[in-house]
């Protein structure tokens, strides 16, 4: 059976902030779903189907998704899933759902913030609990690895890790849903110390508060679907090649590959992971990587993922032929998923 066409109709996020303490998860979800369905041209009442992305234990709280379906309102009734990962994966179950046939319309959406708590000691717990949790293994000193093994191996310089922070800060500066930050050259910012060798803090992420929508639909316009695809690496760092992605690869060709791309949103926290995904999904120089910024100078748990996609709906939008938007989850590019979009 041929795949129903699904297109992105509708996009919205919050600015990024480090401390939204003005919205709990309720009023985020009502401003976003609504400019999201005001952008796609649609009301609340054609949706279909509703898909979310959070995590409690990053919101400190259980079943806080439940608390934010308060801002979609008591009417009318929906259809309702969710996700305890990146709201990519939700938009992916969503994309999954338009193809049964008997719905048009769906709303995907997440939320997440840093600041109630420590986001590096959850993604901890997500580690083997046997070997790897217990050591209290952070996610810098993880990246930190990935750094040594590809300066040992001569596929990186800290310098060029400095200029993909600088081209990062420089494009999160024009995105004004991303925190501004002061410019800065790579040399100023090799001079800087090291936070886990041989990372300084420019290759580490920002963590901010956020949230986002998506608003997929049937027909009727919009950046095209060419195809979707989630692949995952092994569990154990260390029976992986850390200076590969092999998922992500493998995610790009299962969703159509990269004919005809110019724009690729890389959910990459860390300056390091750039390069990897870059080499491993094999983009050429020709192709922009994060004009948004990336998730470098703004990193909302549970969000950037699905920010990478709408951005990249944006840019085909703006005149892009086709674009990726690419969301990771796990340990060290552990899961990748893959969105290829293409002009109508």
């Amino acid at each position: 059976m041929a795949l129903r066409d699904v297109h992105i109709a509708g996009f919205a996020q919050l600015p990024n902030s480090h401390d939204l303490d003005d919205y709990d998860e309720a009023e985020m979800v009502q401003e976003i779903t609504e400019r999201a369905l005001a952008d796609a041209g649609l009301r609340r009442e054609d949706v279909g189907f509703t898909c979310s992305g959070s995590n409690d234990y990053v919101m400190g709280r259980p079943f806080s998704f439940t608390m934010a379906i308060d801002g979609l309102g008591a009417w009318p009734p929906i259809r309702e899933s969710h996700v305890e990962m990146d709201g990519a994966w939700a938009m992916y179950e969503a994309y999954v759902r338009l193809q049964h046939g008997d719905v048009d319309v769906a709303l995907v959406y997440c939320f997440g913030k840093s600041s109630l708590g420590s986001v590096d000691k959850v993604h901890t717990y997500e580690l083997d609990p046997y070997s790897l949790a217990p050591l209290q293994v952070d996610p810098h000193s993880l990246a930190a690895m990935q750094a040594r093994m590809l300066l040992e191996q001569g596929l990186i310089t800290e310098a060029e890790l400095a200029h993909i922070a600088c081209r990062a800060r420089r494009d999160g500066n024009k995105n004004p849903n991303a925190p501004h930050s002061d410019e800065a050259d790579a040399d100023a910012l090799l001079a800087q110390p090291y936070v886990r060798e041989p990372l300084r803090a420019h290759d580490l992420p920002t963590r901010t508060d956020g949230a986002a929508c998506i608003v997929l639909r049937v027909g009727g316009g919009g950046p095209r679907i060419r195809g979707i695809a989630h692949i995952m690496d092994q569990h154990q760092p260390g029976s992986r090649d850390l200076t590969d992605a092999v998922s992500a690869r493998q995610a790009l060709e299962a969703a159509g590959g990269a004919d005809g791309v110019t724009v690729a949103e890389l959910h990459a926290p860390y300056t390091t992971q750039v390069a990897v995904l870059k080499r491993a999904m094999g983009l050429d120089d020709e192709v922009a990587i994060n004009p948004s910024g990336g998730a470098i100078p703004a990193c909302t748990p549970m969000v950037a993922g699905l920010v990478r996609i709408g951005e990249a709906a944006m840019a085909v939008r703006h005149g892009a032929p086709a674009a990726i938007g690419h969301a990771t989850s796990g340990s060290l590019l552990q899961h990748n998923l893959v969105c290829v979009l293409e002009a109508e």
